[in-house]
This record gives structure tokens, sequence and C-alpha cells, in this order.
């Protein structure tokens, strides 16, 4: 883009926003800070806007607003205050932006992303439950509206790059790349991959953050170990590149370097290789089409000495399989899915499930969501209603088990 891009950051605190902030630091004449917003790092939020100058900044209620002017230092104008959820998409929404990182997780973020996608916006895509949980939704908002889509997940980012040269117009499909055969979706195994299948039982919160390659915040940590960050990821590529899952395959590869890769019908792979730096699909899902610097340093090859590849154990991985399943059975399993995750990870970390118990609190909700009628929600208010169903149900499991 040759104007420079104004930016709303939805979630600007996190990793993937911080990650952002540094990258739009290296082009100060590309890229203007428009709106950031936080949830509970408010100081770190104050910090972000006196440094990036952002003219609006949002935040969850009144009493993070009065703990934004206490921590307010800065010489230059005090940013506009907005506060509460609906001033989340209000402003991905509004003209001023250009472009929206979006970065919130959990399904807190969906509503901020799909308003971002009907008003045309850019939308760096960071939010895994846009799609896996409104996939139909946010993918039909964004044809109607010609917003530009790009993928920030290093994985999808990576498939993105190795797709015919047709099919990266930043667009959403409806049928499948010409000429591709598979997506092969590389994951790194996490902090499991060879342990023994009887320690699961009793493995900590702590030894499931302890990530052998990604720095990443807690709950995305116990994703990657029980490889259902993996599993969404699925979800995800069938969404982004209209791919039936049959045609979706998953790689263990511990090293982390291939991020992903297109195998084509003739029998040639493309992948796309980088460190494990987010800041480098960041900064393609910034400029693209162009390259720009990312502050990621040279990847040395010859330091490597091999890559490993092998496939997922599902014995080892249910949560995987899990997301398979819910893929086949449809939208309202896939909400299930993901919504049953986060309550049974935040009861893992708070000590109160077991680190093996997360497979049985999903599988529990998919089985509720099987009875349910499969057609594709046809509105927000639908797919939240599903989502705090699903919810409830893994809450009363989480307590049973306990």
């Amino acid at each position: 883009m040759s104007t420079q891009q104004r930016l709303c950051i939805l979630g600007s605190t996190g990793s993937i926003g911080s990650s952002t902030l540094d990258v739009i630091a290296r082009h100060p004449g590309r890229f203007a800070v428009h709106a950031l917003s936080a949830h509970s790092r408010i100081e770190a939020l104050a910090r972000q806007a006196q440094v990036h100058a952002a003219r609006i900044v949002i935040v969850p209620d009144t009493r993070a607003r009065q703990r934004f002017l206490q921590f307010w230092t800065g010489p230059q104008p005090l940013p506009e205050i907005r506060v509460g959820a609906q001033a989340l998409a209000d402003t991905a929404a509004e003209p001023e932006v250009t472009t929206v990182m979006a970065a919130i997780v959990g399904a807190a973020g969906l509503p901020g992303a799909l308003a971002a996608a009907r008003a045309g916006k850019r939308v760096l895509l960071a939010n895994k439950e846009a799609l896996v949980a409104a996939g139909s939704l946010f993918m039909r908002a964004v044809r109607q509206s010609g917003a530009q889509l790009l993928p920030i997940d290093s994985e999808h980012n990576a498939i993105f790059q190795c797709l015919p040269q047709a099919d990266r117009r930043a667009h959403a499909p409806d049928t499948p790349p010409p000429g591709v055969r598979r997506l092969l979706l590389t994951a790194s195994g996490g902090p499991f991959r060879e342990i023994a299948l009887e320690r699961l039982e009793s493995v900590t919160p702590d030894q499931a953050c302890a990530h052998p390659t990604w720095r990443m915040g807690r709950k995305i940590s116990v994703d990657s170990a029980t490889m259902l960050n993996k599993g969404l990821e699925v979800i995800e590529a069938h969404w982004l590149f209209a791919m039936p899952a049959q045609r979706i395959q998953v790689v263990i590869h511990p090293q982390s370097v291939v991020h992903s890769m297109v195998e084509y019908e003739d029998g040639s792979i493309l992948a796309q290789l980088g460190q494990p730096d987010m800041r480098t699909p960041i900064a393609h899902g910034l400029a693209y089409p162009e390259r720009i610097d990312s502050g990621v340093g040279l990847l040395e090859l010859t330091r490597l000495g091999r890559l490993d590849f092998e496939p997922p154990d599902m014995q080892r991985f249910p949560c995987l399989q899990l997301s398979f399943d819910a893929l086949r059975l449809g939208q309202h399993a896939c909400i299930a899915l993901n919504a049953a995750n986060e309550i049974a990870v935040d009861g893992f970390l708070r000590g109160r499930v077991r680190y093996t118990e997360i497979a049985r609190i999903i599988a529990h909700c998919l089985d509720d969501a099987a009875s349910l009628p499969g057609a594709l929600p046809e509105s927000l208010d639908e797919v939240l209603d599903l989502d705090s169903r699903a919810r409830r149900k893994a809450a009363d499991f989480c307590r049973l088990s306990h």
C-alpha cells in the first residue's frame, strides 16, 4: 500500500499485539496507530499509547478507564478512552481505520473481527474464533464487503505464501485452490511429544506451558501441548482455503522451522521456512504484497543440521482427533470444541482439573453438540448462544471432575 495505513490493534498488549507494534515502529512513515485495546494489562496499554501516539484506546469497563488515567504520564494529549465491548466493534469499523489486527484471544475477539470484515477493512487475522466459531458468517462478510483477509497465524500465513499466485489475493475463496492436492500443517509437538503416556495424568500447568520453541501466553501454550491449537488451525485452514478436512494433514516438526507446506497435484511441495518469530507473518500481512523488514534475524540453515517430520500420535494428542471430529460434525460442534477447551484449560491452569481431563471435557461437549441441529449459524447472536451453552456444559463437567 502506498498510502499510510492507520491501524486498530485489538489486543495490543498480548504477544501478537506487541510484536505488531514492534514491526510498525520500524516503518514510521508507512504505519500509524489509530487505536489500541487491552483487557487487563492497562498499565502496558498506557505505555503503548504514549510510545505510539495512539488516538484512541479501548478498555473493558469504567474501573479500567480510571486505571488508565492513573498510569498516563505522557506529555502528549490524552487519547480518547472508549469503554466496553461495543466500542471494540465500533472502532474497528470506523472510516479512519484502514487495517485491523484482530489479536484478542477467545470468543471476546469475535465481534471486533467480524465488524472489521463487514466494514471492508484489511483484516490481519490472529483470532482463531472468527473462523472456528463463525467461519461461514465471517467468510461471507469478507466476500460481501470486499475486505482483504490476511492470515497471521504462522501456519496459515505460510500456506498463503505457498499458494498459486492467483490464489494469493487476500480474498475469501469458495473452492479449493486449483492444482493443490493437500495442505500440510506443521506442529512442534509441544513439551510432551516424547513423554511416557502414563505421566500425562500428573503433568502440571508449568510443565505444559514450557514450550520448547515458542514463547506464548499460558492458555495458548497449553493448547500447543494438547495440540488442540493445531486442531483449531485445521478448522481455520478449511475456511481460509476452502479445503475439505480429508485434504488437510498435520505433521509433527520439532524444529519449528518449516511453518507449513502446500502439496500440488504434480508432486511438488512448497514450504515456507523461517525463524519461530511472529514478526515475520505480521510484517507479511502488514505490507502485503510487498516485503518489509520485520526485525527477524537470519535463518542459518547450515546450523540446523536436520529437519525432522513424523505423524502425530492421536493417543497422545486426543484433542487433535476431536478437532477433526468437530469439523466433520459441523459449525455447531466447532463452537463447542473451542468453548469447552477454553473452560477446561482455565480449569487446568487453576488446578481444578487434570491435564488429561481437558480432552474428556471437550469430548463430553461434542457429544452434546452432536444432538443439536447441524445448520450453520446465521448471526453472531446464534454463535454466541451456542458458545455460552457449551461453556455451561463444560463448567458443569469441570465441577463433576473436581
